[in-house]
């Protein structure tokens, strides 16, 4: 298998740092895509089950306030409970799947066109993180971007403004984003929720080291390493670690590594926000909120947001 150039970059360069961390999103080839589906169905992951009964509930007051015959682009392969939810509602000219995984992307236009024929679907595999170009004949239509499942909440602050940022120059000015955001909450919920008794997040996590192995010819050996998952209070984030279980040494691509044991490799966060810290992280990305809906308990939120003109003072 021919390794994406910028996967190897990311990889050697987090590798050797200090201290080792890999960006979040190689997480996500297609037996990852596959994992990460398990995990929104385990019952101690609350955001999928919590935010799929929010826009069912909401989505009438949605599709009204964003009308029919926009371009829906979800930013992330879509999901076959949410997805489905919006596009049915809204009678969208087209729906637009972006994903890094262009198998899994693929599959899930496949299973979307399946279930919902009348609606035209234009899958892009990009990675949306560094910005993307949409097709040409989607670029006169108005334009709705998707972000459910707190994916947002991965992103450090500076970056995850930078990723808002890109999403309005690819939508353009008078765009509406329809945004999820998990909230800050007990820590036990938080952990259980990213440490589950069946270990599929742990899979999911582990994953990672058996890409590396296959696709960048590595010696990890993946069972010297446990999942962890921590709660950083100050920064108001879950973190996923791989932790060495004792002293260890690897090669990637023939370039060698080394790790004690309890070092860990930092491979994911998910940032929770209150309501001022989210709505504030939507203006220094360009978005200005429009309505923002909870559930009853107020564990989740959904945020739509315009992307005004610009102005030149206040």
């Amino acid at each position: 298998m021919t390794a994406d150039p910028q996967f190897r970059t990311d990889v050697l360069r987090g590798l050797a740092s200090t201290p080792k961390a890999i960006p979040a999103r190689w997480l996500y080839d297609s037996r990852g895509s596959e994992l990460f589906d398990e995990i929104t169905r385990l019952p101690s992951y609350y955001p999928t089950r919590t935010e799929s009964a929010l826009l069912q509930r909401i989505m009438p007051e949605v599709a009204a306030r964003v009308g029919p015959g926009r371009a829906v682009v979800e930013f992330g392969a879509g999901s076959l409970t949410k997805t489905p939810l919006l596009l049915e509602a809204i009678a969208p000219a087209f729906y637009v799947p972006v994903d890094i995984s262009g198998d899994y992307l693929r599959a899930s236009a496949e299973e979307l066109v399946a279930k919902l024929p009348g609606v035209p679907i234009h899958p892009v595999e990009a990675d949306f993180v560094q910005g993307m170009d949409l097709p040409d004949d989607l670029l006169a239509l108005p334009k709705l971007g998707f972000f459910p499942g707190s994916t947002i909440g991965n992103f450090i602050p500076a970056s995850a403004t930078d990723l808002l940022r890109h999403f309005r120059r690819t939508l353009g000015t008078g765009a509406l984003l329809l945004i999820g955001m998990d909230r800050v909450k007990p820590v036990e919920r938080l952990l259980a929720a990213y440490d589950d008794p069946e270990g599929v997040t742990a899979a999911f996590n582990l994953n990672l080291l058996e890409r590396i192995n296959r696709e960048l010819d590595g010696t990890v050996p993946i069972d010297t390493f446990r999942h962890e998952a921590r709660w950083n209070d100050i920064l108001g984030r879950i973190e996923m670690h791989l932790v060495a279980g004792r002293d260890v040494e690897f090669r990637i691509g023939g370039q060698p590594f080394r790790m004690t044991k309890g070092e860990s490799i930092h491979t994911e966060n998910s940032h929770k926000y209150g309501p001022r810290g989210g709505r504030t992280l939507l203006l220094a990305g360009g978005w200005t909120p429009v309505v923002e809906w909870t559930d009853a308990a107020r564990d989740f939120a959904v945020v739509l947001a315009e992307a005004l003109p610009e102005r030149f003072a206040p």
